[in-house]
């Protein structure tokens, strides 16, 4: 998990990605820090989201997209 909240870091330092779960909703997060965050994700943990979990469900916390990334890594 500590991996993923770097990655969020590097794209907003200024956020708290361990408490915040309005992501997107919030507009912290937009379509181009998806897109490097899904990059990001597949380099670091040699997984790939297919575009049907491209969803604001997965990417508004770091809680729920780390779920996200050990579901695809079973």
């Amino acid at each position: 998990m500590q991996e993923l909240i770097e990655i969020l870091q590097n794209l907003h330092p200024e956020v708290d990605f361990a408490a915040c779960d309005t992501l997107i909703d919030d507009g912290i997060l937009d379509s181009f820090d998806i897109v490097s965050v899904i990059n990001e994700i597949n380099d670091t943990f040699d997984v790939v989201i297919p575009a049907d979990r491209i969803v604001p469900e997965n990417f508004n916390s770091a809680a729920a997209l780390w779920e996200l990334i050990e579901d695809l890594e079973d």
